[in-house]
């Protein structure tokens, strides 16, 4: 485990691979802020700071999908922002939180809960149509796909559950669901996640000091120890996807979270992951 980057950042979420640039970014949400590293370089920096950034996808032409506060949506690209969706109805008093590309270029994005109303995720289609997909959700949070693409997980943290969803990959809609595992009741939920390349699950858990290692049938084969407590996403990055990389949160607070909180992680779990898939909304 190694160290790449530490702004302590107040909510370090959303690592994602940039597969044609070879770049990993990353983000602090409440401030805004999209982080970029080139491991090629060893050197990381600040590329964007606007509104809520709750979540990001790769493009298939490259540029970056932000999903931001009030169901804002936009493209990033060459340090040119356009803005695509103006914002949500009803979500005036929220943000997106936890976002995946799927197979045929539609996202699955979800957003925060608020005092008036619960969280949602939604479909947004390559049109830019934007559709209720699950309702009445805790906090919206880590999606990904099974090898065969015949399921999506989705987890509620708030439930402290990830659900395992029927999955059409060429239409992206979602059928019938099940609980694929349920966290103990200690004051943690579970975070954003991953899936590898022999298709186990990589869940981080928020105020847990731990990212884990779930089989397809839901039995927990592997914990890493963090020395930070808010451990927020895992996602696999580099040339063969051997590294994983993992956010963390907390860093307005270090006395509580650990002088390494909001830190950007790296590790070599042994085991590689895959490629996550391009959005083409407006594409």
């Amino acid at each position: 485990m190694e160290i790449i980057a530490n702004y302590h950042c107040e909510t370090g979420e959303g690592p994602t691979w940039h597969t044609s640039e070879q770049n990993l970014y990353w983000l602090d949400i409440p401030n805004g802020v999209m982080f970029k590293y080139d491991p090629s370089k060893g050197k990381h920096q600040k590329v964007f700071t606007g509104p809520e950034l709750g979540g990001i996808t790769i493009q298939k032409d490259g540029s970056i999908l932000m999903f931001m506060s009030k169901g804002q949506v936009a493209i990033w690209q060459n340090g040119e922002f356009e803005v695509l969706i103006d914002g949500i109805e009803g979500e005036q008093d929220s943000r997106f939180n936890d976002v995946i590309a799927a197979p045929n270029g539609s996202v699955f994005c979800g957003t925060m809960p608020t005092d008036t109303h619960n969280a949602t995720l939604y479909r947004l289609d390559k049109d830019l149509s934007l559709h209720r997909v699950v309702t009445n959700v805790g906090i919206s949070n880590g999606l990904g796909f099974t090898q065969d693409l015949s399921r999506m997980y989705y987890t509620d943290s708030t439930a402290r559950t990830i659900y395992k969803y029927d999955f059409d990959p060429d239409s992206s809609k979602i059928g019938n669901g099940d609980v694929f595992l349920k966290t103990p009741d200690d004051g943690t939920i579970p975070d954003g996640m991953t899936v590898d390349s022999e298709d186990c699950v990589w869940s981080a858990r928020w105020d847990g000091y731990a990212l884990y290692r779930y089989t397809p049938d839901g039995e927990e084969i592997e914990k890493i120890d963090f020395d930070t407590k808010k451990i927020s996403c895992p996602t696999f990055g580099g040339p063969d996807y051997s590294d994983l990389y993992v956010t963390s949160a907390g860093g307005h607070n270090l006395a509580e979270n650990g002088p390494n909180a909001g830190a950007l992680f790296r590790l070599k779990p042994g085991v590689t992951g895959k490629q996550e898939f391009f959005s083409e909304i407006g594409i």
